[in-house]
């Protein structure tokens, strides 16, 4: 493992301060060492792995997938990607998709198409996206844009302008920054890297509200939140605040890198046309095939159903490790998207759990952030708070 991880430091750009383990195949919701360690994951890529490790029907999609062909280009047609597309599309409750490599992909896609349905309806180039203080939104240019936390943008100014920030959950904060220039509010239903902050639900029906009487899109960050981790295909869908663009990844491949932006029938007709936007590998036969199966076991394996019936007790086991741990301060989140806010640093909880066998990771400076598969059992969540029991109340 050691000569693994010294090879992989000789070549790699240091971008990642990575954890000392090397992870060689998984099964279920657990994780294998190279040396044959086994690790409860409560963090699933963060939160790609929605169907955990190994499922059976995935798995023969994807090398069905490969036997056939893996990719043709967005020039051509086929079917997986029709039959994504329609998936995805009933799922969102959306009319038009467009498929992406990843979610920070799927961030800029909304962005011109925000961009561009502004400037259809009146040709000026100088309209402004709200985002909002906090936020995470990807790494790529336009996406670090619109993240709401400067020690991300700062030593990449300039990015692209007429950004303007405001607070999340607080509605008169959103409308003191809206002006006739204002084209699109951009938000995360449920902040994933900031905290794990979910939307108030005036505020969010404030906002469709202020979008409505505006003329503005309404942008929603389902990337992290989306595919189920709330109980719903997307967490928007509890508040019942429909977006007029949308964006997913993650949980969208369950381990294939794929992402989508989708959008109503009215932004298609007024935003995106031929020659303005395209990607070569995005929504190709090998990625749509993942696609495909993992909408098809959502729907038979009835996943949503389960993260409904299972998260409650998730959350009585948190709430009760906070009540007993003077090194937590509270529990944040929906369904199996949750954060414990503590009175420590989280690299010393995220080191030492890895040293027991439980994979968990951070949200910002304060957060441990809990992202397991959304398979997993009220077993899987005892043997989680066994190890951080552990931790947290010596």
């Amino acid at each position: 493992m050691e000569d693994i991880m010294n090879l992989a430091e000789e070549n790699l750009l240091h971008t990642y301060n990575r954890f000392k383990v090397v992870f060689d195949h998984g099964e279920g919701v657990h994780l294998y060492d190279t040396e044959g360690k086994k690790y409860l994951d409560f963090a699933s890529g963060i939160g790609v792995m929605a169907l955990g490790y190994g499922n059976e029907e995935y798995k023969n999609a994807l090398k069905g997938q490969i036997d056939k062909i893996t990719h043709v280009s967005n020039l051509y047609y086929t079917k997986p990607l029709a039959d994504a597309a329609a998936k995805i599309c009933k799922a969102a409750d959306m009319d038009r998709v467009f498929f992406t490599n990843s979610g920070t992909e799927g961030i800029e896609g909304a962005i011109k198409a925000a961009r561009k349905y502004a400037f259809e309806k009146d040709g000026r180039h100088d309209h402004e996206i709200i985002a909002m203080n906090h936020s995470f939104h990807g790494r790529s240019m336009g996406a670090l844009a619109v993240t709401g936390n400067p020690h991300y943008r700062e030593a990449f100014l300039p990015l692209i302008g007429h950004i303007q920030f405001a607070d999340f959950n607080d509605l008169e904060s959103v409308k003191s920054k809206v002006n006739d220039k204002t084209c699109a509010i951009i938000l995360e239903t449920l902040q994933g890297e900031g905290g794990i902050f979910p939307a108030d639900p005036d505020f969010l029906k404030g906002v469709r509200k202020l979008c409505d009487e505006k003329d503005i899109l309404l942008i929603l960050d389902e990337v992290q939140c989306g595919m189920g981790r709330t109980g719903y295909m997307f967490a928007w869908q509890e508040y019942g605040v429909k977006p007029d663009i949308m964006i997913t990844a993650k949980g969208l491949g369950s381990g294939v890198p794929v992402g989508a932006f989708l959008m109503s029938q009215k932004v298609a007709d007024g935003s995106l046309k031929p020659g303005d936007h395209g990607t070569t590998y995005g929504g190709n036969p090998f990625v749509c095939a993942a696609v495909n199966a993992v909408l098809d076991i959502f729907e038979k394996e009835k996943i949503t159903d389960h993260v409904k019936k299972t998260s409650p007790y998730l959350e009585k086991k948190l709430d009760e490790l906070v009540a007993a741990s003077d090194k937590v301060k509270t529990r944040r989140g929906k369904g199996f998207m949750q954060g414990l806010v503590l009175t420590c640093p989280p690299s010393e909880v995220i080191n030492e759990a890895l040293d027991n066998g439980l994979v968990t990771i951070s949200a910002g400076s304060d957060v441990l952030r809990l992202l397991p598969p959304l398979v997993i059992t009220e077993a899987d969540i005892d043997e989680m708070i066994s190890v951080l029991s552990k931790i947290l109340l010596k």
